[in-house]
C-alpha cells in the first residue's frame, strides 16, 4: 500500500491559511448569526440522528466485512489515511484495507500508472487492489468505518469530498473555502459520477456544495447516494 509521507499536524503549520469556523460552518455569511446557528446545530444534530442508529444496525456487517479483508490478505484489517479535515487539521480517515501491503512494489512496475495516479490521484485499473477490495470499492463499502470519523467530529455524513493534504494546492484560491468546513461521507461528487469526473469537476462540485448548502439540499443528496452506490457505476 502506498505509504503517505510525513506531514505536519496541521496545513495551517505550513503556507496555507484559513478562517476559523464553527464545526458544521456550510451557511452563507449573509443569514443572521442566528439563522447560522440553526442550521449549523441541525446539521450536527441530522448527523448524530443518523450515525448512532447505523452504527447499531451496521455492525453485524461491518463484521462480515472485516472478516472478508483479513481472510483475503495479509495485512491488516482497517487502513488509516492522512486527511485534511476543518481549519487544515490533519486526521486518520478510516476504511477497510482494499490494497496489497506491498502496493508501493506492485505499482512501481507500472510507470504509466504511477504518472496518472500523481496526476488525478485516482486509477481506474488499479494493480494493488485485491479481490475484496475491488467489490468493496465499486458499492464504497470500504467507507463504512469512516461512520466512527463522523461520532468523532472529524468528518459530517454529507460534505465535500476527503482530500490529502497535498491536494489542497489543486484547490487553488479555493483551498481557503474547503478547509472552513468538514469533510463528508457523501456529497456532491459522489452522486455526480464519482471518480468518472474530472479532478477540476470534483473541485467546482465541492465549491457548490459549500455554497449553496442547506438541509433540504443534504437529505436530496443522501437520497441520491444509496441508488448511485447500489449502482456501483463510477467507483474505483
Amino acid at each position: 500500500m502506498m505509504q503517505t509521507p510525513a506531514v505536519p499536524k496541521s496545513v495551517l503549520d505550513t503556507k496555507v491559511k484559513v478562517t476559523q469556523a464553527n464545526p458544521h460552518n456550510y451557511v452563507s455569511a449573509s443569514l443572521p448569526e442566528t439563522q447560522q446557528q440553526t442550521q449549523r446545530h441541525l446539521k450536527a444534530l441530522v448527523d448524530y440522528l443518523i450515525i448512532i442508529p447505523s452504527l447499531l444496525m451496521m455492525w453485524p456487517l461491518l463484521l462480515v466485512l472485516a472478516i472478508a479483508v483479513k481472510l483475503d490478505s495479509p495485512g491488516p484489517v482497517i487502513y488509516r489515511r492522512r486527511v485534511l479535515g476543518k481549519d487544515g487539521r490533519i486526521f486518520h480517515a478510516f476504511k477497510f484495507r482494499t490494497m496489497y501491503v506491498n502496493g508501493d512494489e506492485i505499482l512501481a512496475q507500472y510507470p504509466k500508472l504511477r504518472a496518472e495516479l500523481n496526476k488525478n490521484y485516482k486509477l481506474k485499473c488499479d494493480p494493488r487492489i485485491t479481490r475484496v477490495g475491488n467489490l468493496l470499492r465499486k458499492y464504497s463499502l470500504d467507507e463504512l468505518p469512516q461512520l466512527f470519523n463522523i461520532l468523532l467530529q472529524d468528518m459530517s455524513i454529507v460534505g465535500p469530498r476527503i482530500i490529502t493534504p497535498e491536494e489542497i494546492e489543486k484547490y487553488g484560491e479555493h483551498g481557503q473555502k474547503l478547509m472552513r468546513v468538514m469533510p463528508g461521507l457523501t456529497g456532491l461528487w459522489q452522486v455526480s459520477g464519482r471518480s468518472d469526473t474530472s479532478y477540476n469537476e470534483r473541485v467546482k462540485l465541492d465549491m457548490r456544495y459549500i455554497e449553496t448548502w442547506s438541509i433540504r439540499q443534504d437529505i436530496k443528496i443522501l437520497f441520491k447516494t444509496i441508488p448511485a452506490v447500489l449502482k456501483g457505476d463510477g467507483a474505483y
